[in-house]
């Protein structure tokens, strides 16, 4: 799952934190084998046309496809630098969300009063969750698929009853 609990600290005061991020297919140290893989891949054909003028021919386009690959690639990573911090404590609860591009937002309410919904149609996402506390409403784990948001739903219920 691409969200992780961190436990409350034995010794102190009830808190508990929530870490969400979006799933990652291809990793960063993957992404260089991939690369490289594709381009043995799509270069293999130009070896039999290794001498002629008809090599000149392809070669852009072979490094236009690698570059664009790459291109593609590290904007869905920049695209993908999303987090998502819930901090919970005896009083409060804290929502903050690291952007890739632009300030991080940030989201506070009494933990007493924060309740989390579940809008399973008529939401962005299929089962989108908010949290409604205060005079707002927010939306967590946007970026994770509908069965992740279904069990985030039911932990944050679990989590804020306690």
């Amino acid at each position: 799952m691409p969200y992780e609990w961190t436990p409350e600290p034995p010794h102190h005061k009830p808190r508990w934190e929530l870490s969400l991020w979006p799933y990652r297919s291809l990793l960063r140290r993957d992404f260089v084998i991939f690369i490289g893989a594709t381009a043995l891949l799509v270069a293999l054909p130009l070896v039999t046309v290794l001498g002629t003028p008809v090599l000149w021919g392809l070669l852009p386009f072979f490094l236009l496809m690698i570059g664009g690959l790459w291109a593609a690639l590290h904007v869905s990573y920049r695209r993908g630098e999303v987090l998502e911090e819930l901090v919970v404590d005896e009083n409060t609860a804290h929502l903050t969300r690291h952007n890739p591009k632009g300030p991080a937002q940030e989201w506070q309410a009494n933990r007493y009063w924060v309740t989390v919904h579940l809008h399973p149609k008529g939401g962005p996402v299929e089962n989108y969750i908010t949290l409604r506390g205060g005079d707002r409403e927010v939306e967590i784990g946007a970026f994770l698929d509908a069965a992740e948001r279904l069990a985030l739903y039911d932990d944050l219920k679990r989590a804020l009853r306690s």
